[in-house]
């Protein structure tokens, strides 16, 4: 068994194995700026070009002479060392690779991580360590969610209220979707467009695309706070620091969920005048929308709405946001885009199936199989397998190794069309780095085998093992990972206990727990 996550695609162990030594000599036909390693041209670590492999492909050769690397890109090529870096374990200072031929792969050309800054701001050298992580791990996917109803986290030159006043808020919801406690403090934080591009440049640099997500019409708040215009009721209100509907029902709230007014012309000039800026710092050709859980209420009253569908006899409010999607998709077309939006924007049989439909509902959804079926790609980030906002008592970490697209009933034709996986970091309870990665690892590292590795190389045993072996690396990088007593529970009952804390009590439940486990 080769100790390595994510398991390659072909390998072949041998016997033996070579001392690389801390100050290894390397003779490269790439630059790798990132390799800080002396170079030679007698050097025993050598990488070559070979024009011939796929653009993430590589090969990797170890044996007495040395370790011999070849792939057609610098992606390739940094794939094969991260390769090296675990097999050597470089990190724990041990430096001595197992002899191993390897050709390697992608089973996926999306393999993707989330992370929510509009709940909880971690800022930017958080976020470089994150991509860090992706990169060890050969994930090549940040979805950036950059704005929500809790905070607007993106500086936008024409609308300096998005972040003078969207970026605010005065309170923060505590304890769990059950509870309406809050914690009254300022909390704030935002990005500029320098620091967008520098994070940008960071992950392009370790083969990573950043895909930036501007949720619209719904989770709008944030935006409504700072331009009640765009409202169909121009409302004055605050940014919200409630994260469900528990803290506006106690407070009397009735319409606390609401959506940007979409029979105004000036919402769609705000929206492109957002977008023109957007697209300006992100170079990948994705454009995220959002468009979940989207409340028809406001659009069922307004004259406006109403007069836009009867003037282009839209049988509904889905056609509504239907004709909104479809709008915004040919804008982001014009500028070498692809619209990106979660499975619910697939409700009306109106929408354009050149959107990208981001599966995540936990329960089937035949819209998606229509979708897929008429000729519309798909990313998987199912609820069970991908949401690592949630505790391991109710998804545990075998939970995202194996998943299996035929669950959602994605079978057949269906499964062309899918680009990849996606794993979601919500943060509406993950308030800082110790929780971050907590709740990240060890579920990457299954992501990461489920998006690379192909099935017939699937193995839990071997997964578990391999893990195991990893862990001290882990804990070398600092990384305070969910040990085996909390990332696989086996006690019902205590499952539903801290499901039950979780919901409504102690959200932090499982990394106190976690400490009194060792592995």
């Amino acid at each position: 068994m080769i100790p390595l996550i994510p398991i390659p695609k072909k390998y072949e162990e041998k016997t033996g194995s070579f001392k690389l030594g801390k100050k290894c000599k390397v003779y490269s036909e790439f630059e790798l700026e990132l390799l800080k390693a002396e170079r030679s041209e007698d050097a025993n670590l050598r990488i070559v070009k070979n024009e011939g492999l796929a653009q993430e492909e590589y090969t990797l050769d170890i044996n007495e002479e040395g370790v011999f690397i070849s792939a057609a890109t610098e992606t390739g090529a940094y794939y094969a060392l991260q390769s090296l870096r675990q097999l050597a374990k470089t990190d724990t200072g041990v430096f001595c690779a197992p002899y191993v031929s390897i050709k390697d792969s992608p089973k996926y050309s999306w393999r993707g991580l989330s992370l929510d800054e509009s709940r909880h701001f971690f800022g930017m050298e958080e976020v470089k360590r994150l991509l860090d992580f992706m990169f060890m791990f050969k994930l090549n996917v940040f979805h950036w969610h950059l704005t929500d109803d809790q905070g607007w986290r993106i500086e936008i030159k024409k609308y300096p209220l998005l972040t003078e006043i969207g970026s605010k808020r005065k309170e923060t919801q505590i304890n769990g979707w059950g509870k309406s406690d809050v914690i009254k403090e300022d909390y704030s934080g935002f990005y500029t467009q320098e620091q967008i591009k520098e994070v940008v440049e960071y992950a392009s640099k370790r083969g990573i695309m950043v895909v930036p997500e501007i949720d619209m019409p719904a989770h709008f708040a944030a935006a409504m706070a700072a331009y009640p215009w765009l409202a169909c009721r121009e409302l004055e209100r605050e940014v919200p620091g409630y994260f469900g509907g528990m803290v506006p029902l106690k407070r009397g709230i009735k319409d606390w969920n609401r959506t940007a007014c979409l029979g105004k012309e000036t919402t769609f000039e705000f929206i492109y005048n957002v977008i023109d800026e957007i697209t300006e710092l992100f170079p990948a050709p994705y454009f995220h929308i959002g468009g979940d859980e989207a409340p028809t209420d406001e659009w069922k009253k307004c004259p406006k709405c109403q007069s836009l569908m009867k003037e282009h006899g839209m049988a509904d409010e889905y056609d509504l946001q239907a004709y909104f999607n479809n709008e915004i998709l040919k804008y982001v077309e014009k500028k070498g885009k692809r619209l990106i939006g979660w499975n619910e924007i697939l409700k009306s049989k109106t929408i354009s199936r050149d959107v990208i439909g981001q599966y995540w509902t936990p329960k089937r959804d035949k819209n998606v199989e229509i979708h897929a079926k008429c000729g519309g790609d798909l990313i998987l980030s199912n609820h069970r397998s991908f949401y690592f906002d949630m505790p391991y008592a109710q998804y545990p970490l075998d939970f995202t190794y194996k998943f299996d697209p035929e669950r959602y009933h994605i079978t057949g034709e269906s499964l062309n069309r899918v680009l990849g996986v996606e794993a979601e970091t919500w943060t509406e309870w993950i308030d800082g780095k110790e929780k971050l990665e907590f709740n990240l690892f060890p579920r990457v590292t299954a992501l990461s085998e489920v998006a690379w590795s192909p099935q017939e190389r699937m193995n839990w045993k071997s997964y578990k093992t391999r893990l195991d072996i990893l862990k001290p690396t882990l804990k070398e990088l600092g990384i305070g990972y969910a040990r085996d007593g909390v990332s696989l529970p086996k006690n019902l009952f205590e499952r539903a206990r801290i499901r039950k804390q979780f919901h409504a009590g102690d959200t932090h439940l499982e990394l106190k727990l976690n400490k009194k486990y060792s592995d």
